[in-house]
C-alpha cells in the first residue's frame, strides 16, 4: 500500500511545480508538460502487464524489484540536467511505479485474511483518492522551501522502509518462469502500443490542436487499430496475459463503469482547481497546495469508518451517497465568481473529501466479490487501468471544454460589451480617470482603460468556462451512478472471501 501511495502521489506531485522544473531545465511550459505525460503513458502500459509479470517472477520478487527501481528512477529525475533526461527518468519511473498500484490491490485480494480485506480496501482507497489530492500540496511545499528536486528525493525513505518490510514479512511465492516460453507477447505488444498511443493522444491532443495535427491523427489510428487487436488476441488466445473474461461478471463490469467516471472526477478536479487558482487568482504552488489539502486531510478521518459502516449498511447505498456528495461538490464549484478562491473552495473540497472514500471503498469491495482468486491479478490490472484511462479521458475532455467554452463565452460577452453601450462607456471613463490620476496622459490612460476592460471580459469568460467544466464532472458522476441500480446486493462485508461464490 505504501508503494501504491508513492506511485499515485507521483502522478500529481509535479503538477504544481512545472513552472519551476521547466525553468530549471530550460524548456517551455508546453514542453514541460511531457514531465507528467511520460509518467502516465509508461504507467498505464505496465499496469496491464503486471498480473502476468507477477506470476512469472513471483509477487514478492516483482515488488522488491519495482521498489528499488522506482526509488532509483526518482533519484535519476532529481539529478536531471535537461528535458530529455527528465523525460527518460519519468518514463522509467512510470514503468516501475505503475506495477506497485495493481500489486497492492492483488496482495489485498490474495494474501490478506478475509477479515482484514475491508481494512486493506480502505487503505488502498487512500492511495487512490488521498494521494492525488495531497500530491500538489506536498509538491508545492517542497518546491517553495527546498527546491523541486525534493519532490523526487521524498520517495527514498518510504521506498527503503517498504523494501525492508516486504523483504522481511511478505511470504515468498514461487515464480513460474515456464510462463516465459508461452508468453502472450503479441498481446503485450498490442496493448503497449495501443494504450501508449491513446494516452499520448489524450494528454497532448488539446495542446496540439487535436486532429489538425498529423502526429495526433497517426497515433489515434495506431491506438484504434492496436487496441482492437489487443482485445481480439486476449479474447481468443488460450493463455492471455490479462484475462478480459473477468468482464463477464456483471458486478465487476458495472463497478468499472462507475470507476471510469470516478477517475474522470478525481483527476479532473485536481486538474481544474490548480489551473483555475493559478490562471484566474494568481496563486503560488504552495497556496494551491493549501487549497487542495482540504480534499485530502478529511479523508484520513473518514476512511477508517467506511469498512465498519459497510457491515451494517448496503454497500450500494454508501456508494450512492458518496456519488451524491462528490457530484454535489462539483455543482457547488459550478457557480464561480471573481471572489471564489481558497476560502470558498474549502467547503466544496471538504464535501468532496467526504464523498470520495464513500464511493471508492464500496466500489473496490463490490467489484471483486464473486471473482476467483486466480483472476485477482487480471481484475486488479483492469480495475486500475479503468481508473487511469477514465482520468486521462476526463482531463483531455475537460481541457477541450475549457478552451472551447472560454472562446464561446468571450464572443458572447464581447457582443454585449461595446464602446457604444452606456454602461461600458461609463466604465471606460472611470478607468481612464483613474489612470490619469496616476499621471498618465489622456491617450495612454484611454488605452490602459481598454486593456483593463478586456482583461475583465477575459476573466469573466474563464470563470464561466471553469464553471461549465465543473458542471460536466458533476453530471458525469450522477449518470454513472445509474449503474448502482443494476448491481446485485453485496455480501463482501460478511466475512466471505472474494472467491467464495
Amino acid at each position: 500500500m505504501l508503494g501504491a501511495f508513492m506511485a499515485v502521489l507521483d502522478i500529481q506531485i509535479t503538477n504544481s511545480s512545472l513552472n519551476d522544473i521547466s525553468g530549471a531545465l530550460g524548456c517551455s511550459l508546453d514542453e514541460g508538460s511531457w514531465i507528467s505525460t511520460a509518467y502516465l503513458v509508461a504507467e498505464i502500459v505496465v499496469i496491464g502487464s503486471t498480473a502476468w509479470l507477477s506470476r512469472v517472477f513471483s509477487i514478492k520478487r516483482y515488488l522488491l524489484f519495482s521498489t528499488v527501481s522506482f526509488v532509483g528512477c526518482s533519484i535519476l529525475c532529481a539529478f536531471a540536467q535537461n528535458l530529455d533526461m527528465m523525460i527518460i527518468g519519468r518514463a522509467l519511473q512510470g514503468l516501475t511505479g505503475g506495477a506497485l498500484i495493481p500489486l497492492a490491490m492483488t496482495v489485498n485480494l490474495t494474501i490478506l485474511p478475509p477479515k482484514m480485506q475491508p481494512v486493506g480496501s480502505a487503505i488502498f482507497a487512500m492511495t487512490a483518492t488521498f494521494a492525488p489530492a495531497i500530491g500538489p500540496t506536498i509538491g508545492g511545499w517542497l518546491t517553495d522551501n527546498y527546491g523541486w528536486q525534493w519532490i523526487f528525493f521524498i520517495n527514498v525513505v518510504p521506498g527503503a522502509v517498504m523494501f525492508f518490510l516486504i523483504a522481511t514479512y511478505l511470504e515468498a511465492d514461487e515464480p513460474q518462469f515456464e510462463l516465459l516460453k508461452e508468453g502472450d507477447y503479441w498481446g503485450i505488444f498490442a496493448m503497449a502500443l495501443g494504450l501508449g498511443s491513446l494516452e499520448y493522444v489524450l494528454e497532448e491532443g488539446e495542446r496540439k490542436d487535436w486532429f489538425g495535427n498529423p502526429i495526433i491523427v497517426r497515433l489515434a489510428i495506431v491506438a484504434a487499430v492496436f487496441i482492437v487487436l489487443f482485445l481480439v488476441i486476449e479474447l481468443t488466445i488460450q493463455k492471455p496475459f490479462v484475462n478480459l473474461r473477468v468482464f463477464r461478471c456483471r458486478r465487476f463490469t458495472l463497478c468499472c463503469v462507475i470507476l471510469g467516471a470516478l477517475g474522470l472526477a478525481l483527476y479532473g478536479t485536481v486538474y481544474l482547481i490548480p489551473l483555475y487558482l493559478a490562471q484566474v487568482q494568481g496563486y503560488s504552488p504552495f497556496q494551491i497546495g493549501l487549497t487542495l489539502m482540504w480534499v485530502g486531510l478529511p479523508q484520513l478521518v473518514i476512511l477508517p469508518f467506511v469498512p465498519k459502516l459497510m457491515k451494517v449498511v448496503d454497500a450500494r447505498l454508501i456508494a450512492g451517497v458518496g456519488i451524491l456528495l462528490f457530484s454535489g461538490s462539483c455543482f457547488i464549484d459550478a457557480f464561480l465568481s471573481p471572489d471564489f478562491a481558497m476560502d470558498q473552495f474549502r467547503f466544496s473540497n471538504i464535501v468532496r473529501a467526504m464523498g470520495q472514500p464513500l464511493v471508492f471503498v464500496p466500489l473496490l469491495s463490490m467489484s471483486t466479490e464473486g471473482l476467483p482468486r486466480s483472476e485477482a491479478g487480471s481484475a486488479s490490472a483492469l480495475f486500475n487501468m479503468t481508473r487511469n484511462i477514465g482520468g486521462s479521458i476526463g482531463i483531455a475532455t475537460l481541457s477541450t471544454i475549457l478552451t472551447q467554452r472560454e472562446h464561446l463565452h468571450s464572443v458572447r460577452i464581447g457582443e454585449l460589451v461595446t464602446v457604444y453601450t452606456p454602461a461600458v462607456q461609463a466604465r471606460l471613463d472611470m478607468l481612464s480617470t483613474l489612470f490619469q490620476s496616476k499621471g498618465l496622459d489622456p491617450a495612454t490612460a484611454g488605452s490602459y482603460a481598454l486593456t483593463a476592460l478586456n482583461q475583465d471580459v477575459q476573466k469573466q469568460s474563464y470563470l464561466m468556462a471553469y464553471s461549465d467544466s465543473f458542471f460536466v464532472i458533476g453530471a458525469a458522476l450522477l449518470v454513472s451512478g445509474i449503474s448502482l441500480f443494476f448491481l446485485p446486493k453485496s455480501h463482501a462485508m460478511q466475512g466471505e472471501t472474494p472467491g467464495a461464490h
